[in-house]
């Protein structure tokens, strides 16, 4: 039996942390636990709350007095904090993107290499999945999520290849989507190009960026002084994002200045180059591969 999920990075960045025996942290991104587990392992009288929208993830609980588990979106952290008693953290962890587990199910159709029907949510309660985005989206905003999301090249060849599939028969798997685009698709980079387009589907379905720059921006009256935000990214525009709210703290990375020209920034930018995996953690876990750490201390 495979894992559940292989955290990437963990040492690095549950030590960036600087966890504290008595502090309060959250993992906003629970998934396999393996995070929270190495937290909880520095924890005595502190706490721990994790988040993870997909119900299948709370099968990896962990029993111990000083953990939370609350199945929700990240995005509404501060509220769902409140609920527990919790205004000020003194660090947050996230892992961002796709687990293992979720890559690996065939019937979460996050994967080109199973044939499933496309879904690609990672709360299975929400109403929006991939195969309502291909067959009922615009023209424009499917050009606009490939462009965007997926970075494709082709972004309006292979949109237009999906409007005419779909005008003859609905995309109502993963199958049929690869069979849709596959006029587009480069020969000699298959597999790179299918990622790009099931990537860019998927962000969509589950709405990541924009729930990333919420948490981000939550996180400016939920830490603490001197606490810890600490993100790994797997894409360029999860990684730019991050990026600018560390240094200027706001998505767009314009930095506010005083009356005096001082500039405000909210964050003391610990990595000014992001940390990346071993060449033997990307062998060990090919997910690593595009993986990148990005740390800031609160002011």
């Amino acid at each position: 039996m495979t894992a559940y999920h292989t955290p990437v990075l963990l040492h690095e960045s549950v030590d960036a942390l600087c966890v504290k025996p008595g502090g309060t942290y959250v993992d906003a991104t629970f998934g396999g636990g393996g995070h929270s587990r190495e937290i909880l392992n520095r924890l005595h009288k502190g706490r721990l709350i994790a988040f993870d929208r997909d119900a299948d993830a709370v099968t990896n609980t962990v029993d111990n007095k000083s953990f939370t588990l609350i199945r929700n979106n990240f995005r509404y952290i501060c509220n769902l904090l409140r609920y527990e008693g919790v205004t000020q953290v003194d660090g947050i962890l996230a892992d961002l993107g796709v687990s293992s587990y979720q890559f690996d199910t065939p019937e979460r159709g996050f994967s080109f290499r199973f044939e499933a029907a496309l879904d690609m949510r990672m709360n299975r309660d929400s109403a929006l999945t991939a195969e309502k985005v291909v067959n009922t989206y615009s023209e424009q905003d499917l050009y606009y999520i490939f462009k965007m999301y997926g970075e494709v090249e082709n972004a309006a060849k292979v949109t237009r290849f999906i409007i005419a599939h779909r005008n003859e028969q609905p995309i109502a798997t993963v199958g049929a989507l690869v069979e849709a685009v596959k006029p587009c698709t480069p020969r000699q980079a298959e597999h790179k190009y299918l990622a790009k387009i099931f990537q860019a589907l998927r962000m969509e379905v589950n709405a990541e960026m924009q729930a990333l720059e919420q948490l981000l921006m939550q996180s400016l009256k939920l830490l603490k002084a001197q606490a810890r935000l600490v993100v790994i990214t797997y894409h360029s525009l999860e990684d730019r994002m991050v990026k600018n709210f560390m240094r200027a703290g706001n998505v767009e990375g314009n930095i506010e200045k005083d009356f005096y020209g001082k500039e405000l920034t909210p964050f003391i930018v610990i990595t000014k180059k992001a940390i990346i995996p071993t060449e033997a953690e990307i062998q060990a876990n090919t997910r690593a591969r595009s993986a990148k750490l990005r740390i800031a201390e609160k002011r």
